[in-house]
């Protein structure tokens, strides 16, 4: 059954990046959360065409969308959909945006697939069986100490909750290799599973953003976890050395 709902996830993904590569000669912007937060028509496009695409194929799965894709499963199967993640990226015509798509049941993701076309580029996972980047298995770094370590993060949209994060990476800095802060949550967790960093933390992330990374991760080896309380819940993915580590310096408690 999973290999039935990856080749559809996998479908569905590569053709809602290519329905994103034709960027539209301007943006019909609306904010979300704050100001800087904001959704485009492509947004809502891809996330109908992936909706229609989905239901299609399997009319009794349930939907969890970013845009708003809301319907109840009727085969214990729901799909939870980031259509564009990283639509700043996006906007200002930067690399790396992503569709993100998951297949969950009752105990989480079974199937998980991110795609970034920009930079040809796709992860895929399924429970029990292993994690690849266009074809080839992947496995994250392991053992990385601390102060070996490069890590991604994100800051949130909120501005009033960044001094906690700007406190962090303060601190993070003088220990560490460096850090990256790419701006598409799904494609930072994926190149945690494939060693392009060695670990990857932010606050804020709803499910649809790690939805697939996260079963891409601990596919590949890695520990994923979430702590804390919605809206500022705060997400860490890293190998098992690395993960205790970060988990004791960021202070986070199960």
């Amino acid at each position: 059954m999973y290999a039935e709902l990856l080749e559809l996830a996998r479908k569905v993904g590569a053709d809602a990046g290519a329905l994103l590569m034709d960027r539209p000669p301007a943006f019909e912007i609306e904010e979300k959360s704050t100001a800087i937060d904001i959704v485009t028509q492509m947004d809502k496009k891809a996330e109908k065409f992936i909706v229609q695409s989905l239901l299609a194929a399997r009319p009794d799965d349930g939907m969890i969308g970013e845009e708003g894709a809301a319907i109840e499963s009727k085969s214990g199967i729901t799909w939870v959909i980031d259509p564009l993640d990283g639509t700043v990226n996006y906007f200002y015509g930067l690399p790396g945006w992503n569709v993100s798509i998951a297949a969950k049941d009752s105990e989480g993701s079974v199937v998980g697939v991110v795609t970034a076309p920009t930079i040809n580029s796709m992860w895929w996972a399924t429970r029990g069986g292993g994690a690849f980047f266009n074809g080839k298995k992947i496995k994250v770094n392991e053992p990385i100490e601390l102060n070996r370590a490069f890590i991604g993060t994100g800051f949130q949209y909120d501005v009033a909750h960044r001094d906690r994060q700007i406190e962090n990476v303060g601190r993070m800095l003088p220990i560490i290799r460096d850090i990256r802060r790419n701006g598409a949550a799904a494609v930072d967790i994926c190149h945690v599973a494939m060693g392009a960093l060695d670990a990857y933390y932010e606050d804020g992330l709803k499910e649809w953003d790690w939805a697939a990374a996260s079963l891409v991760a601990t596919e590949a080896g890695a520990r994923f976890g979430l702590y804390g309380q919605a809206p500022y819940m705060t997400t860490l993915a890293a190998g098992s050395t690395l993960y205790a580590e970060l988990e004791s310096f960021l202070n986070l408690h199960a």
